[in-house]
C-alpha cells in the first residue's frame, strides 16, 4: 500500500481561524452589501446567514423578523441625512433642505423607498432626523401637536415621491411617456373635462424640484396655521 506524501493533513478544529463574532451590526452590514450588489429582494436571512457562515437560526438572535432587518437597513442608509446636511438660510429653508436630503436617500434607494411606506423604522439616525424636523419647527413657532403630527405628514411626502419614481426607467422613456401625457390633457374634450383643458399647461409644469418646494411649503404653511389656530376653530 502506498501513501500520498504530498496531502496536507487535515487541521483540527482548534487550528482553524476562528469566525469573527456574530453581532447585530455584522448583520446590518453584510445586509447593505447584497443589497447594493443583489438587490433588496436578494436581503434574506438565509442570504445573509450563508455571507457570514452561519445558519439563518443564529440571526434572529440578533434580528427579530425581515421587517426589524429593513428598518435596520434604511436607518444606517440616513446615516449621512443630518442638520448639517442642511446647510443655512431660514428655518423653512433649513427643514425643506433637509427633507430633500431624506427624499435623495431614497431616490438613490428606490426599493427601499417602496419598503420604508410599511417599515416603521426607530433606529438612532432616524429619530436623529426625526428630532431635527421637529426642532426645526420649534425655531418656526410650531410645537405640540401641531408638530407632532406634522413630522408624519413632512417625512410621508417625500418617501411617496420617491416610490412615485422608484422604478428604474430610462430617460428616453420617461421623455416619451411625458410627451405622449403632454399630447393627451393638449387634446383633451374641453367640454368633458373643463377644467383640465383649462389649465393644462399648468398641470405639467415645473421640473420635480420646483414643485417639491411648493409642495413643502404649502405642508409647512397648514402646520404652521394649525399650530395657530384657537381651539374654538
Amino acid at each position: 500500500m502506498t501513501t500520498n506524501d504530498s496531502a496536507p493533513a487535515p487541521r483540527s478544529r482548534r487550528e482553524r481561524p476562528a469566525k469573527p463574532a456574530l453581532t447585530r451590526q455584522g448583520i446590518i452590514d453584510a445586509a447593505l452589501v447584497i443589497l447594493h450588489d443583489e438587490g433588496l429582494s436578494r436581503v434574506t436571512m438565509r442570504r445573509i446567514a450563508a455571507a457570514l457562515d452561519t445558519g439563518p437560526a443564529s440571526l434572529y438572535v440578533y434580528v427579530r423578523d425581515t421587517g426589524d432587518l429593513h428598518a435596520q437597513i434604511l436607518d444606517a442608509l440616513l446615516g449621512p441625512v443630518s442638520p448639517a446636511t442642511a446647510g443655512a438660510g431660514t428655518w423653512r429653508d433649513r427643514l425643506k433642505a433637509l427633507l430633500t436630503s431624506y427624499r435623495d436617500v431614497l431616490f438613490t434607494h428606490p426599493e427601499i423607498a417602496r419598503m420604508a411606506l410599511t417599515t416603521h423604522p426607530s433606529g438612532p439616525n432616524y429619530l436623529a432626523l426625526a428630532d431635527a424636523v421637529l426642532a426645526l419647527l420649534d425655531e418656526g413657532g410650531v410645537s405640540g401637536r401641531a408638530a407632532a403630527w406634522g413630522l408624519d405628514l413632512l417625512l410621508l411626502y417625500p418617501t411617496a415621491v420617491a416610490v412615485e419614481h422608484s422604478t428604474p426607467k430610462p430617460s428616453s422613456q420617461a421623455g416619451d411617456e411625458f410627451s405622449a401625457l403632454a399630447a393627451k390633457i393638449a387634446a383633451v374634450d374641453a367640454v368633458r373635462y373643463p377644467r383640465i383643458a383649462r389649465l393644462g399647461d399648468e398641470l405639467m409644469s415645473g421640473d420635480g424640484q420646483a414643485r417639491s418646494d411648493w409642495a413643502f411649503d404649502v405642508l409647512l404653511d397648514g402646520i404652521l396655521a394649525a399650530a395657530h389656530r384657537t381651539p374654538t376653530e
